[in-house]
């Protein structure tokens, strides 16, 4: 702040002695010093938490850039958002933005809403955890029913066998999905291993409806989601004329296309919800209070009950250990991830000093992890790595303007280089967009280059191999599928192409 005196001179020389003129003078001189230098002391002093969001809008727009990065972000940091907001666009054919508000599908991080659900029934002696699936469902059709408890769908370890939803694209009561489950029995014994398991968070959606005698979804509405405020949140259903919906995009290659269609009454209890940035946050707050569930019951959520996947699980989410920044540093985190047709999410809780980071983003695939990493760093005042350009797209651009040559001329000077970021599925949705569009020389130098840069592949010496066989180069096609069935011996389209060839 600058301050400005105006003086009349001519009225103080002539009523102002000499002495009281000096005192005056000396008087104006370090007012107007001290004004400069607190000046100078605000402009310099930094403010940590701008900073910080400073840093943490670089670090995404970075992903932006380099990875593709679409969705929204928001960062909390002892209790206080940070930041918060949306990049990329939530609606590419509109060209619409993401903004907080932006409402995304949040895929498995339904199970915590689900886990807490079954909980809330517990606390008023509805449900027991030790009680097995046939008490709830006596007409259950499936292996196990008198073996599996509720304590079992919620850690994953049921030993229901997994099996792909995709495939039911209709819309489902939960009883007319759970009868066409196929029977096959069950893996292991319940309660002796770790198996991720949709199917069992459907299970439970399906147990809550027969104890409440209500839908899952006014079940869902009526006790978590109406009680926090989470106005922006529920249950997805594709008829419903939802605002700030976005849309979800797949990337395949370079090009993003809009992701395969499934209804969300397939995900149920283990996927179905949409959420904001901002409701998720205060889905977050209320796990620090008694609001919805009581202390003694929320407590098993974040219990470590069952090792899986390198790390504890509890009920809904998973205790593990993140690295802060890119430093050997690691810190107790409570997380899980989302992924489901167009969309990636992630929700991160450090709860000894109530951070928190929330990732929802409408592309299938997205890597939130190493953000999440990233920003952690920022929280901690740790190093964190920017993310590396996709090679795959830089490869893309340079044939694109200056032809395949100056493709493998690029790929021969920075494949060992460190600055980009090398992905086999990249390299292969490369391939294929070339193959696609028939420029098969193009598209065999790029597999090649993926079975040089991935020479443990089955998979990029199987889509060699195609290329091969489409250039008509026989000897060159049993060469690159006979390889690719010493390194995967399972690889059935291989075997059948070879069988072909020969």
């Amino acid at each position: 702040m600058k301050i400005f005196l105006k003086v009349n001179w001519e009225w103080i020389f002539k009523n102002i002695k000499m002495k009281k003129l000096v005192r005056l003078l000396l008087v104006i001189t370090v007012l107007g010093v001290s004004c400069q230098s607190d000046n100078k002391t605000l402009k310099s002093k930094p403010n940590p938490i701008n900073n910080k969001s400073e840093k943490i809008e670089e670090l995404i727009k970075s992903y932006e850039e380099n990875k593709g990065f679409s969705g929204s972000v928001l960062v909390v940091e002892n209790s206080k958002v940070i930041y918060k907001g949306g990049i990329g666009l939530a609606n590419k054919e509109l060209e619409v933005p993401n903004d907080p508000l932006t409402k995304h599908r949040i895929g498995s991080l339904t199970k915590q809403f689900t886990a807490m659900l079954i909980l809330q029934l517990v606390e008023k002696n509805k449900i027991e955890l030790d009680a097995t699936i046939n008490k709830y469902i006596p007409d259950y059709p499936r292996a196990g029913g008198d073996k599996i408890t509720i304590h079992h769908l919620l850690t994953h370890s049921s030993g229901i066998p997994r099996f792909s939803l995709e495939k039911y694209r209709d819309p489902y009561t939960p009883d007319e999905l759970l009868a066409l489950w196929d029977d096959s029995g069950l893996d292991f014994e319940p309660g002796k291993q770790f198996t991720y398991s949709n199917p069992g968070y459907f299970l439970l959606g399906v147990i809550i409806e027969r104890v409440t005698k209500k839908t899952y979804e006014q079940v869902l509405h009526e006790q978590i989601l109406d009680p926090l405020g989470m106005k922006n949140s529920g249950y997805d259903r594709h008829s419903t004329i939802l605002m700030n919906r976005s849309s979800g995009y797949v990337k395949q290659g370079t090009v993003y296309e809009n992701a395969g269609y499934t209804d969300m009454t397939v995900s149920y209890a283990a996927g179905a919800m949409y959420s904001t940035i901002e409701d998720m946050f205060l889905w977050d707050q209320a796990l620090y209070s008694d609001k919805i569930l009581s202390s003694k019951y929320r407590d098993l959520l974040f219990k470590s009950h069952l090792f899986g996947l390198g790390r504890f699980y509890g009920y809904g989410c998973f205790n593990s250990k993140y690295p802060v920044g890119s430093t050997k540093d690691s810190i107790n985190v409570i997380e899980h991830s989302g992924g489901i047709q167009g969309y990636s999410a992630r929700i991160t809780r450090i709860s000894t000093n109530k951070n928190l980071i929330i990732i929802l983003s409408n592309v299938q695939g997205t890597e939130t992890k190493p953000l999440t990493y990233a920003i952690m760093g920022i929280l901690y005042d740790k190093p964190y790595e920017f993310p590396k350009k996709s090679f795959a797209d830089a490869l893309f651009s340079k044939i694109s303007e200056n032809g395949v040559k100056a493709g493998v001329t690029f790929f021969k000077e920075h494949q060992t280089s460190g600055e980009y970021n090398i992905k086999e599925r990249e390299m292969n949705s490369l391939g294929y967009d070339f193959l696609e569009s028939e420029k098969l020389d193009t598209a065999m130098e790029i597999f090649k280059m993926n079975t040089t840069i991935f020479p443990e592949s089955s998979n990029a010496f199987d889509s060699l191999g195609e290329v091969y066989v489409l250039k008509g180069n026989k000897e060159k096609a049993i060469e690159s599928y006979e390889k690719s069935v010493f390194l995967d011996p399972n690889n059935m389209n291989a075997i059948k192409k070879l069988k072909e060839l020969k």
